[in-house]
């Protein structure tokens, strides 16, 4: 006799979650040895520790997690201040340029 159908639709989902565990288990091994690769030809990825530097351990979190915990960086308004002075400068010269080379 055939089981019912939402037997079979629990054991499919419990299947289901129990590979995908076991996917991201493979993933993050893979991604730890890809970085000791990486580590010992030298090359970092962005924002990564030195290669000589100890990898932290840290309990795998959801990406959503990970990123709202980041702090918005803050610039102070001498800084603001600065960098648009200086985007005004460089554009001044662009525009100088520009207009040297139309009358020429």
């Amino acid at each position: 006799m055939a089981r019912p159908r939402k037997e079979k639709t629990l054991m499919d989902q419990v299947v289901l979650e129990a590979a995908l565990q076991g996917l991201e288990l493979q993933k993050q091994k893979l991604e730890e040895q890809i970085g000791h690769v990486r580590a010992m030809l030298g090359k970092r990825g962005p924002g990564r520790p030195k290669a000589n530097a100890p990898a932290p351990i840290v309990a795998a979190a959801a990406p959503a997690e990970a990123k709202s915990a980041r702090k918005p960086r803050v610039l102070s308004a001498a800084a603001r201040k600065s960098i648009a002075m200086a985007q005004k400068r460089r554009w001044a010269e662009y525009h100088k340029q520009k207009e040297a080379e139309g009358s020429e």
